[in-house]
């Protein structure tokens, strides 16, 4: 009998194991979930009932929180300020059939995070099929919410061409119109190359913040065309869209002639990188700053499918651009009216 010796042959010989073993206890802690979801949900309705009925007072919450404390040892979460947090949770969402099913979906804690966070059912679903669409953690989506996301999409969305909208239909619900990089810790008046080797350096943040189906190709991505040498900044793949994104990094604002070089970039990249059975690339102007008029104007005779995005070095004002959504829906109800 042969052994296998090495790490390397140990890993290929015994991947497909692991692979079920990881597979299998996924499931279970996701059926878990589910049924401690499903529990929270039957309580809160229960205690919903009973309080509706005026057959319970806030009294009567403590005595079953008291009473399970002591005939449930060992049981956790049902405090009193639980217990109505569970009725909370069932009330917020029982008219709601559309996201009933997204709530089993997310541990409790998410849960509670979006549901104590949101002030709009819209803005709840948001984040419900974000968080399970990226896989956030509990700390990922509380920055989520520190970073104003569900507002910006809102208020601000992605400035696009009209090619990227043509070839990638579905960019629009990846790309934002500005990314928030608060980690790197930017001083004011940075120069290129430390937003460069920021990104690099904290890239596994950049990932989270770009979205879950973005990977890392290259930095300082080398292109040879007519004997020269050029170097693009970033070079991701996105798997949803099947296609190479080109990233030009810029510290200062957007200039229209900045498109021309990504024409430029994208062209070689679709010659000369791309694989026959992927898309042609996609291009992003990350700009410290840029002016919607003239993202406009350089956008709308644009050739190549490319967008025009902000990067911040700091969390956004969320007080004002909440007070830009309540403007956004205020005027979207008179158009309606």
């Amino acid at each position: 009998m042969n052994d296998l010796s090495s790490n390397t042959s140990l890993d290929s010989a015994f991947s497909e194991i692991t692979q079920l073993i990881v597979t299998a206890r996924h499931r279970a802690m996701q059926a878990v979930n589910t049924e401690l979801i499903e529990l929270h949900w039957q309580v809160g309705a229960y205690i919903s009932r009973k309080i509706e009925a005026a057959e319970w007072g806030d009294g009567v919450v403590a005595q079953l929180a008291t009473h399970l404390a002591h005939t449930q040892p060992g049981l956790r979460g049902f405090t009193r300020p639980n217990l109505f947090r569970m009725r909370q949770f069932f009330e917020a969402y029982r008219h709601d059939v559309k996201v009933s099913a997204l709530l089993r979906q997310l541990p409790w804690t998410h849960n509670m995070i979006i549901l104590n966070q949101s002030k709009r059912p819209e803005e709840r679903e948001f984040y419900l099929r974000m968080a399970i669409q990226e896989k956030w953690s509990s700390r990922e989506l509380e920055r989520q919410f520190k970073a104003a996301l569900f507002e910006r999409s809102v208020v601000s969305p992605a400035k696009v061409s009209a090619p990227l909208r043509q070839i990638h239909p579905q960019a629009l619900d990846v790309f934002k119109d500005a990314y928030v990089v608060e980690f790197l810790a930017l001083e004011r008046g940075h120069a290129e190359t430390d937003l460069h080797g920021g990104l690099l350096h904290k890239l596994r943040d950049f990932l989270i913040e770009l979205g879950r189906d973005f990977c890392f190709v290259g930095s300082q991505y080398p292109l040879q065309v007519g004997g020269r040498d050029f170097a693009l900044d970033l070079l991701f793949f996105h798997r949803g869209l099947n296609c190479l994104v080109a990233i030009e990094l810029k510290v200062g604002r957007f200039e229209p002639e900045y498109l021309g070089k990504m024409d430029f970039y994208l062209e070689a990249l679709d010659r000369n990188v791309r694989k026959p059975h992927e898309n042609p690339a996609l291009g992003v102007l990350l700009c410290a700053c840029k002016e919607d008029e003239i993202v406009e104007y350089a956008l709308n005779r644009s050739l190549s499918p490319a967008l025009i995005a902000e990067y911040h070095t700091q969390l956004p004002d969320k007080k004002l651009l909440q007070a830009k959504l309540q403007e956004f829906y205020a005027l979207n109800t008179e158009e309606i009216e």
